[in-house]
Formats: C-alpha cells, structure tokens, sequence
C-alpha cells in the first residue's frame, strides 16, 4: 500500500477542549472508542488505527474542519455559526456539559437595568466572545451597538463596564447568582458531528465518519435507558405485558420449561422502579434490570 493510499485510510478527527471534553470522551466511551493519554496533550491517543485525534478548543474545530486541517470534528451549531464555516453537518448530537438540554446565547442586563428588549440597546456597548452571532442578531432586530470582544468572565462586566453581554449559559444558575437577567435568546445549541466537504466526498473517509456518527447515535439513544428480563407463567403473559409501556415490543421466548416464558425489553430507567413491583405481583420472576452501551435502530 502506497503512502498515499495510507493518508486515505486515516481520518483526522477534532474532539472539544475544555468544557465539553469529559461528556465527549463518555459518550465515545459509550459508542465504543476509547480516548486516553495526557490531560494536557492536544494529541491523545485512540483505541481505532483508523483515526488521529486532536484536542482543540470547540471555538475552532469548525474552522479548522472548513480548512480541511481536520476530516471531521465535534463542535457546537453556535461556534459553526460564528466561524461562518462550511461543513457538512452530518447529525446534531444532544448533549452538553451538565444535561441533556441544549446551550443557549442569550442577551443579559442587570436585574434592575431599564432594558426590556434588544431595542432598547440602540447606541450601547455590549460584551460577548461571540462577534458573529451578536451582530448578525443585532443586524435582523435593526438595532445599531457597539460590540466588543471578552476574553472572559463576561458576566462580571455589566453594569460597570458594558450595558449588556451576550453570554452562553445552560441552566441559567449562574445568571442568576449573579443578579442578571435574560433579555433575549440568540441562539440554542447541541454540538454537531461535522464533516470537511472535500473528506465527506471521498468514499472511504465518509464510509468511516457515518459508522462513527452511528454508533454516537446509538449511545446517546442509550442515554437514560436500561434493558430489562424476566420469567414470566405464560398464563400471565397478558397482564404482564400490560403492565409494560405500550410503545414498546418485547421480545418473548419460550423457556426448556414448559409453561414459561422470558420476556426482554429496553425502558427509560425511570419507568422500572415504578414497575418492578407491579411486574413480581403479576408473576414475573428472576427480574433483572441491566445498563446499556448503545441503542440503534
């Protein structure tokens, strides 16, 4: 095999530094990869030949993957947007730092300031890391504003240094902590599995990105759910059945054990402890509840 036929047979993928660093390596542990190394290096290594990883802040892996520095990466809708990159969105995947909800920009003032609305904002001075989004939105509503850059502790800033920021937050705990409030919401946002237009062209490296962003699918439909078996008298399969959630399709086997059953099923984990009992009054037995990896469809 040439070096060229080499460099085809790699895929050069960008994981998020920081923040979102922990959720991503679970959920690729989840999916079957995993990443390990130095908590410092930008070049961890990964259980998969295939792939060469590296550990960027999630401001630039959209710009880098436009560049085609990267194949593919894992980045924020917000910072694809903010970047004006063109990528090859492949799948939203609905995770983030704290919940399964999404991130948000939002426009912040003081609780006590006297803006109500982005209108208000005419001729202010506002303070975000993101220039792109906050002007953009500026731009659609008609409103004129400074915009300057922060490198950081944005929130500190008003009122003393700036009349409003534009701010990423995704419980809002800490807005409130710090007696602010939500004027307007920008934008929301999950991170997205992206591809290079040119690497998604090619039919190897696309190949190998759809079975990655399958198998991210697949752990975070996993997410919240476990399996559940049991024995169940075949005379009471009915009632045991009825006792499950009706969107769901167990899988029912007959045992060596004449007149007994097994039933196998996927649920939200929050559903079992309610059922459990009910499941043992109905004649199930040998119950046993497990964790999932991966659910794909």
């Amino acid at each position: 095999m040439s070096a060229e036929d080499d460099d085809q047979r790699l895929l050069k993928i960008g994981l998020p530094k920081g923040s979102l660093e922990k959720p991503t390596f679970d959920l690729l542990s989840k999916a079957g990869y995993d990443v390990y190394g130095s908590s410092r290096s930008y070049r961890p290594s990964i259980d998969d030949p295939e792939l060469r990883v590296r550990l960027l802040r999630a401001q630039e892996i959209g710009r880098y993957v436009h560049q085609g520095f990267l194949d593919c990466g894992i980045t924020g809708r917000d910072w694809v947007a903010e970047n004006e990159a063109d990528v090859e969105v492949l799948t939203d995947l609905p995770y983030s730092r704290a919940t399964a909800n999404p991130t948000r920009w939002v426009l912040v003032v003081p609780e006590d300031s006297p803006v109500q609305s982005v209108q208000d904002l005419e001729g202010k001075l506002i303070s975000t890391e993101a220039l792109n989004l906050t002007r953009n939105f500026l731009k659609e509503n008609g409103v004129e504003a400074q915009v300057e850059f922060s490198w950081g502790a944005t929130e500190v800033k008003v009122p003393d240094l700036v009349d409003a920021i534009v701010d990423i937050t995704e419980t809002g705990s800490s807005l409130r902590a710090n007696k602010l409030r939500i004027v307007a919401t920008l934008m929301e946002s999950f991170p997205q599995f992206v591809a290079n237009r040119e690497a998604a062209a090619d039919p190897w490296k696309r190949a190998k990105m759809e079975r990655i962003v399958l198998l991210l699918k697949g752990a975070l439909e996993a997410r919240g759910k476990v399996g559940l078996k049991m024995n169940v008298p075949e005379k009471q399969l009915q009632s045991v059945l009825q006792t499950l959630p009706s969107l769901r399709l167990p899988t029912v086997a007959h045992l060596s054990q004449e007149g007994w059953l097994a039933i196998e099923t996927v649920l939200e984990e929050k559903v079992v402890r309610e059922i459990i009992p009910d499941l043992k009054a109905h004649g199930a037995e040998g119950i046993i509840e497990y964790p999932l990896n991966k659910v794909v469809h």
